[in-house]
């Protein structure tokens, strides 16, 4: 075989490698965000009201953000190849033990469990991804993982949808068990090793955000903006089916119509941040603010719903490619540290968020998720034009 066949076979590889990791992400993402499309099914069965439903998404994302520093820290002398096994497995026996729990308490026990495998992943697979390939093709590497986003929202949570109203939610989770299952086989066959490059002991990592200014104003951005969009998105669907009696299918609908608009935003995200990343970030938060107000408008409308899920969903995925690019740009010779910590203020938002939104939702009403989700987003935009070149 000629030198270069070698390295056409060599790069094929490492994509192959790279789409594994994509893959990762997006049953990693698709398990931590089934309960939003579940809730109202859920909450029927299990006998629980649908803020306490939600705390199936709290307790997830509470143990992949606490978790996760210390956890990304002791393991930095593991081979991320195995460690991204073992969190497969974890994941793949988890969606089994969900599927068959008997009651809510086993059922958040387990996805506590789960959680802190989730946290893992989002500290190491982006880095990952960017080492499996050459330099030059770091930033497309990380691109296509974060697409992953965008193909959980456009398949993963529909799917869910789907398959709970032609099944029940019980076999949903068992699907899913399968396909982790799937794509841990694809991992182990696919990516090669990769030892630990440039993890560090956790009070390292905790010290970062004191000596890195950047790193600091970039994770106070990034947890305003989760608060508010994952509170108000957790209880789309209830929201959804309040103001206008709509069917699962039609939310199945608008919601892959969201995820496509968020592969649209990633894509455009891609091209925004190559001019200036901190743009971005603001175009991405301005949609998402604007598009939470225009749902409180025409949120009893079929088109209106159609039409602001499309730009909710395309703000979100320029702000998750542009928060990304914002914590590399703040801490690049520490970039897995860094991403354990914005993994840490990122689910624990979600966690936070989903909880408190869960609560205006039970004691004054499904819309005030919304007032709730356009607050938060407003004060991370607010927070970004303020600091300025800092952020950049």
């Amino acid at each position: 075989m000629t030198t270069e066949s070698l390295e056409r076979t060599s790069t094929a590889r490492s994509w192959l490698g790279v789409a594994a990791i994509t893959a990762s992400l997006f049953v990693f993402l698709t398990t931590e965000l089934m309960p939003v499309g579940l809730l109202t099914p859920l909450s029927s069965s299990l006998d629980v009201p649908v803020g306490v439903a939600g705390l199936m998404v709290t307790l997830y994302g509470v143990s992949a953000g606490l978790g996760v520093p210390f956890i990304v820290a002791w393991s930095r002398r593991v081979n991320r190849r195995v460690l991204l096994s073992v969190l497969l497995s974890v994941l793949t026996v988890g969606n089994l033990v969900t599927s068959i729990a008997p009651n809510f308490p086993l059922m958040l026990a387990t996805r506590l469990c789960m959680g802190f495998a989730s946290g893992v992943f989002w500290a190491i697979g982006v880095s990952m991804a960017m080492r499996l390939v050459a330099p030059r093709d770091a930033g497309r590497a990380a691109a296509t993982v974060m697409s992953g986003i965008s193909v959980a929202a456009v398949v993963g949570i529909p799917l869910g949808i789907f398959l709970e109203s032609r099944t029940d939610w019980r076999t949903t989770f068992l699907i899913w068990s399968g396909l982790s299952l799937l794509v841990l086989i694809a991992v182990v066959a696919a990516i090669p090793s990769l030892p630990s490059d440039n993890a560090v002991p956790v009070r390292e990592v905790f010290a970062l955000p004191g000596r890195n200014v950047r790193l600091r104003l970039v994770m106070v951005m990034v947890m305003l903006f989760v608060l508010g969009h994952f509170g108000a998105y957790t209880f789309v669907r209830p929201y959804l089916e309040g103001e206008s009696s709509s069917s699962p299918a039609f939310i199945t609908a608008i919601l892959m119509a969201y995820g496509a608009a968020g592969a649209v935003g990633n894509f455009i995200g891609g091209r925004v941040v190559r001019w200036n990343v901190r743009s971005g970030f603001i175009l991405g938060c301005t949609g998402v603010a604007v598009a939470l107000l225009l749902l409180l408008v025409a949120g009893s409308s079929p088109v209106g719903q159609v039409l602001t899920l499309i730009l909710w969903g395309m703000s979100f995925g320029v702000v998750q490619l542009s928060q990304v690019n914002l914590t590399q740009a703040a801490a690049p010779d520490t970039f897995e540290a860094a991403m354990s910590l914005n993994t840490m203020a990122y689910n624990t938002s979600i966690a936070l968020g989903a909880l408190f939104a869960g609560l205006f939702a039970d004691h004054t009403g499904i819309s005030s998720v919304l007032y709730f989700g356009i607050a938060l987003t407003a004060a991370s935009l607010v927070v970004t034009l303020v600091t300025g070149r800092r952020t950049a």
